[in-house]
């Protein structure tokens, strides 16, 4: 007769057995899968590798003092650059940013801060809502509503334009990371006597600007290189930018301009200014992760 203690102890030594053996299987099934993520992490940078690659050899050439100081070319001409082009370019970035960030913010620190149910759900689902719009349709409403008013195409127009897509990226960065900060922070605040408007801007705020600058500057750099809402709201122009109430250029636009033509300056030109675009995204990435890592 085998005893109970004897049962166990078998029992218990085969089910060790079984987990030995499917040991090694499990180490196998561990590195396949990981070298499967490897592969599709390689895959998954091959496009972006192959567009910098691309354009940096194309536009590298082309780029000199020139190219930062000068106006367009007509065609059949030489030399020539897109100074004019950046000087807009940073102007309609610079009135939609003066447009955007402040409203984003505050309606973000009221969605966080000040708002409870119902109306905070359906502001964030219009801010869904809005970011999905696709860019043309910004242009077309800017156009609608500011170009037919003012009877021209302006620097504001396109400024008011960008603000638009803009708006959408910095509320939902600046909600997201005001949630993340910690309720004892807020309830340590109200417990020495703070008030409600004092724990926003001075203990809130300071822990999630970094993540605020980061997806304002990833909003800067969405806004910076997008086309169509300018060509219903700036369209272009050869000549530096006087004025906020005429047609103001643009690099993304001249972008557009000068690669369709069969003139080979001009092309040559619109490489170098798609480099220096992917520059200013790759300049704004970079604020957005030096911001992320510092601490406040």
């Amino acid at each position: 007769m085998v005893s109970k203690k004897q049962e166990r102890f078998a029992s218990s030594g085969g089910k060790q057995n079984f987990i030995g053996a499917t040991q090694p299987h499990r180490a196998i099934f561990g590195k396949v899968m990981s070298a499967i993520a490897f592969a599709c992490a390689a895959i998954a940078l091959i496009p972006l590798v192959a567009v910098l690659s691309y354009v940096t050899i194309k536009g590298l050439s082309r780029l000199n003092i020139s190219a930062f100081t000068e106006l367009p070319p007509p065609p059949l001409v030489e030399g020539g650059g897109f100074g004019s082009a950046i000087v807009g370019t940073l102007i309609m970035v610079g009135i939609a940013a003066l447009i955007s960030i402040p409203i984003g913010v505050l309606a973000a620190i009221y969605l966080t801060e000040f708002s409870r149910g119902k109306i905070a759900d359906a502001i964030r689902f219009a801010t869904n809502v809005l970011s999905g719009v696709p860019s043309i349709i910004a242009g077309v409403f800017a156009y609608g509503v500011v170009v037919l008013t003012m009877g021209s195409f302006s620097a504001i127009a396109g400024g008011i334009a960008l603000s638009i897509l803009m708006l959408p990226i910095i509320v939902r960065t600046t909600d997201e990371s005001l949630q993340l900060v910690s309720q004892d922070l807020r309830q340590a605040a109200v417990g020495i006597g703070a008030t409600k408007f004092q724990t926003v801007v001075q203990v809130v705020l300071p822990v999630a600007i970094p993540a605020i600058v980061t997806g304002t500057t990833l909003a800067i750099a969405r806004a910076a290189g997008e086309t169509a809402p300018l060509l219903f709201t700036a369209l272009f122009t050869q000549f530096w930018p006087t004025s906020l109430t005429e047609p103001t250029p643009s690099l993304a636009v001249l972008v557009y301009n000068f690669a369709i033509v069969p003139f080979d300056n001009q092309q040559e030109l619109a490489w170098a200014a798609s480099l220096v675009l992917v520059m200013l995204v790759l300049i704004t990435s970079i604020i957005s992760r030096l911001a992320t890592r510092k601490r406040f």
